[in-house]
């Protein structure tokens, strides 16, 4: 890989220096092609293993772990930093550059007392939701590879050590701001330079001028309130949307027990450590809010309050736009050409109620819109739900909402390509880390390819497009996973 080395070079004090662990006798558990054109087509040699293991150095790398803060639970962390990633740098690309990371390549000096290792079977999840959120077209960031080893690492249980390499448009949090505004009282200039390289990294269209940081924080409101809303639609739930979870670009980002519904569920909590339900999949939009008036507080220095509320105004509009559209996708209510429509809000709440009601299967409910006749008198969509006189109810309202379809088939492709057939389930990607675990990397490979075509239909994967068993429904996480 060929690395350029702006943050290290432009942002000293904002990082410190580290020397990875490495792993011993680390072995290669998934690569992913894709994510390594995105930096220069690496290929899985033994000499990038031990690199990417933190064995070896790699030429043109420096081992840095950033310092930020953030608001986790709603209470303020006044230090956190990488407890448990290393940055090489940025990796070139043929379009663009991507931050390379090491998670779980040892303690750095924000570990808290911790032993900055992941576990194998935090290091799959997050390699696969990487990946499957990309395919479902959701920003995120990208995971290359996971290395495993025999190393022991204690959490609940003895579990092995990985590192997922991960790959980040930018690693900038919205907590690095507050680090600066908190930790630095009064240098203004602080917060200021750490705007000036994330615009000229990552928002280059902008100045770095009064009018330039009024649009790039509206850019991060709108940003922000859309990635949210494509998590509503596909049935996503984050589980930690502490601020320094929140990255400055817009993406999905530090995954740990995040889950997509099964039966739908709005108040659903994916994380053992919730048991309020702050992270709740429903309080997802309005945490989004909370994290972005975090962050406003902290660009106090270089905007006015009325500036920032202007831009934080934008928020709610801009995330039930992007839903209404997202949804009306899914359930073919633009098809008409005239787009959605804000009364399209209760349509859809009332069939996700019905969901939720009758105890429906989220994606899979969905997914049967590419197969609807509208206007049909029985479907497979309505022979899912027991309480036939209420979805025909809602199925009226929808007919009279959708109008004429002029061509069926052409309809029913398009809502293919909205709903997936597969989806990573919890209890689907436990079963691929035991396996790993047990030597057998091919359910993981499987696994891997499906949530890479999940709007496909193969025979190869109908396991993966069936309710999950009764162990396997549900499934909460713990912040190690």
């Amino acid at each position: 890989m060929d690395f350029k080395q702006d943050f290290f070079e432009q942002l000293s004090g904002f990082y410190q220096v580290v020397t990875p662990a490495g792993l011993p006798q680390p072995q290669w558990l998934a690569w992913s092609d894709e994510a390594a054109a995105l930096v220069g087509n690496p290929q899985p040699s033994a000499q990038l293993l031990q690199q990417l293991a933190g064995n070896r150095p790699m030429d043109g790398a420096r081992y840095y772990a950033q310092v930020y803060s953030g608001h986790q639970f709603g209470g303020y962390s006044p230090q956190l930093g990488d407890g448990r990633s290393i940055i090489l740098g940025e990796a070139k690309g043929a379009q663009g550059c991507w931050d390379v990371a090491l998670k779980g390549a040892g303690p750095t000096p924000f570990s808290r007392h911790g032993d900055g290792r992941a576990v194998t079977r935090s290091a799959i999840r997050e390699f696969l939701v990487s990946e499957a959120l990309h395919h479902l077209q959701v920003p995120t960031t990208r995971a290359l590879a996971v290395i495993g080893s025999e190393l022991p690492v204690w959490r609940e249980t003895l579990e092995k050590g990985a590192i997922t390499v991960r790959l980040a448009r930018s690693h900038i949090r919205f907590g690095h701001f507050e680090h600066c505004y908190y930790a630095h009282v009064g240098n203004t200039e602080r917060v200021r330079q750490l705007a000036d390289f994330t615009i000229c990294q990552h928002f280059p269209h902008l100045s770095c001028d009064a009018s330039g940081y009024r649009q790039w924080f509206t850019e991060v409101v709108q940003a922000t309130a859309r990635l949210i809303a494509h998590w509503q639609a596909i049935g996503f739930a984050h589980g930690v949307m502490n601020t320094d979870n929140m990255s400055i670009v817009g993406d999905s980002f530090d995954f740990g027990p995040f889950a997509f519904l099964d039966t739908y569920e709005e108040d659903f909590i994916c994380n053992h450590s919730d048991p309020q339900g702050r992270y709740a999949f429903s309080q997802q939009p309005g945490i989004g809010l909370w994290n972005l008036q975090c962050l406003a507080q902290a660009l106090t220095p270089l905007l006015s309050s009325d500036e920032l509320l202007s831009a934080l105004q934008c928020y709610q509009p801009t995330l039930v736009a992007h839903y209404l559209h997202l949804m009306g996708q899914k359930m073919g209510l633009a098809q008409t050409g005239q787009g959605a429509r804000e009364d399209d809000l209760a349509l859809i709440g009332a069939f996700t109620q019905m969901l939720q009601q009758q105890k429906l299967d989220y994606s899979l409910t969905l997914r049967q819109f590419a197969t609807l006749d509208p206007f049909a008198k029985h479907s497979a969509l309505r022979d899912l739900f027991v309480d036939r006189a209420a979805f025909d109810d809602w199925l009226a309202r929808y007919r009279q909402r959708l109008g004429p379809v002029a061509d069926l088939g052409q309809w029913q492709a398009a809502r293919q390509q909205a709903n997936p057939r597969y989806i990573l389930r919890n209890y689907l990607a436990q079963q691929a880390t035991e396996a790993a675990l047990a030597g057998d990397l091919a359910p993981l490979q499987r696994l891997y390819r499906a949530l890479c075509h999940p709007y496909d239909m193969s025979p190869e994967f109908e396991e993966y497009a069936r309710r999950p068993p009764q162990w396997g429904e549900g499934l909460i996480m713990s912040c190690s996973s």
